[in-house]
């Protein structure tokens, strides 16, 4: 990848928003980007909202899985439920659920680590299939809220009507799901330059309607060939798709709204991040959040020990392998200053030389 690419990159990832750099990428340097000689910053968000149609397919993809989630309970107990259901709701769950949070968060939004391009394409699929949104406005919206996070800017910060109990009921909502239906993009030109400069990866984002058909259509295909029949189909797209992904979506949008309000604070942040246990293992690790906003280009969230993080040890697995390498793992000199509990750094950690 070429310099510019780098700092562009790199300037989306800590949101200094490096005009210059993104205008260079994109190809879309007009009169209007320079002031005085100098870069004009570029606006957080896209000039065009979202459209009637946008809001409604947000709606679609929430309401029904949610709805069949609601169903799941009753429809267990005398119908539908088999092992077969079961391990593929499970498979396809860690499958979109690491692509998340291994791709698209800790790899495509941190660069906690570098990575072949196999397993980039892996990674940007399998998160695609989580059906959480393309990869280029998930990126951004995400490196956006590490810019401001829970300040005004954020972009779904559950503090973001004030800290009253009425407040704070309100903005827990806003942060698990309404923020989904706000009219207005992130713009990709400022908080993703180095993704719109990879044609691979925009072509994954483009593609997120047939990433979706796959996520929804996989478990129900499979489950027909599987069973031979069309009851063995509707029973695993009812439980392995539609259950599975509303699922996701409630542990993925909980690290939004609970994990910015509740929990532990172990290392010392200027936001309200907290680390929640009892979410460690459905989301991979995305709960250590405290950690993760102390330090969000490490590769581990669960740096203490005793915290289970998926992801990190599917990274250390992938490292080992060579697919992927330069990862971020916890510095025990740059984290002794930010931590504050007594609890000693896990495995995978960088240990401090001792002089």
């Amino acid at each position: 990848m070429s310099t510019t690419t780098d700092t562009a990159s790199t300037a989306a990832r800590t949101g200094t928003g490096n005009t210059t750099a993104a205008s260079a990428v994109t190809g879309s340097t007009t009169a209007a980007d320079t002031v005085a000689g100098r870069p004009a910053p570029l606006p957080d968000l896209e000039d065009h909202p979202k459209v009637a149609g946008e809001r409604f397919l947000v709606g679609l993809f929430v309401a029904v899985p949610m709805a069949a989630l609601a169903a799941a309970i009753p429809l267990a107990w005398g119908w539908g439920l088999t092992w077969r259901d079961v391990i593929l709701a499970v498979v396809f769950y860690y499958v979109s659920g690491l692509g998340i949070s291994m791709g698209f968060h800790r790899y495509f939004t941190h660069k906690s680590f570098k990575a072949k391009q196999g397993l980039r394409i892996a990674l940007a699929i399998a998160g695609s299939m989580a059906i959480e949104g393309p990869l280029l406005n998930w990126v951004a919206d995400h490196r956006r809220h590490h810019k401001y996070s829970d300040k005004e800017g954020d972009p779904h910060s559950p503090w973001r009507f004030g800290s009253d109990w009425k407040a704070l009921t309100k903005g827990l909502l806003f942060a698990h799901v309404g923020w989904m239906f706000d009219g207005n993009h992130t713009s990709k030109q400022k908080y993703c330059p180095d993704l719109l400069a990879d044609p691979a990866m925009r072509r994954i984002s483009k593609l997120f309607p047939f990433w979706v058909a796959v996520s929804l259509l996989g478990p129900a295909l499979i489950g027909g060939l599987w069973s031979w029949s069309w009851i063995g189909a509707l029973t695993a797209f009812f439980w392995a798709s539609l259950v599975r992904v509303a699922f996701l979506h409630h542990v993925t949008w909980s690290i939004n709204s609970i994990c910015h309000t509740f929990g532990k604070e172990d290392f010392e942040v200027r936001d309200k991040s907290r680390n929640v246990n009892w979410l460690a293992i459905l989301s991979f690790g995305e709960s250590w959040h405290n950690l993760h906003h102390s330090d969000p280009t490490c590769a581990r969230h669960g740096a203490l020990k005793g915290q289970i993080d998926t992801a990190a040890r599917l990274i250390w697995f992938a490292e080992k392998f060579g697919w992927a390498y330069d990862v971020r793992w916890p510095d025990e000199a740059k984290l002794a200053g930010k931590k504050s509990t007594k609890r000693q750094l896990g495995s995978m950690t960088k240990r401090a030389a001792i002089d």
